[in-house]
């Protein structure tokens, strides 16, 4: 059964341990990531709100960090997520993970 990434961005706090997670586990070189993290905002809405989101994404490079799954550990960006955002499982778990969650939640199979 295939497995995939959960990035809940609602919580995402933009700590990027993530990134620096990923570097180290693959020793990837400055200026490529395996994991990616962006920022949406700030910027007003029209009912006055705020909407600033910051949205982990994983890059080609990233291949769940296979060598640590293969030993029954989680990928390094889930194990160290500050805000418990990310989950790793099979897409089926995922996705009905991803339906509870209903907003702001994406599923990376690479």
């Amino acid at each position: 059964m295939k497995n995939g990434l959960l990035i809940n961005y609602k919580y995402c706090s933009g700590c990027h341990s993530c990134e620096m997670a990923c570097k180290n586990e693959h020793d990837i070189p400055l200026g490529k990531w395996g994991i990616k993290l962006s920022e949406d905002g700030p910027w007003k809405l029209p009912d006055g709100e705020w909407h600033w989101d910051y949205i982990p994404h994983p890059t080609e490079l990233c291949d769940l960090c296979a060598e640590r799954t293969a030993q029954g550990k989680l990928p390094n960006c889930v194990q160290t997520c500050q805000a418990k955002v990310m989950e790793y499982g099979t897409l089926e778990e995922l996705s009905k993970r991803a339906d509870e969650i209903g907003e702001k939640v994406v599923i990376f199979v690479p």
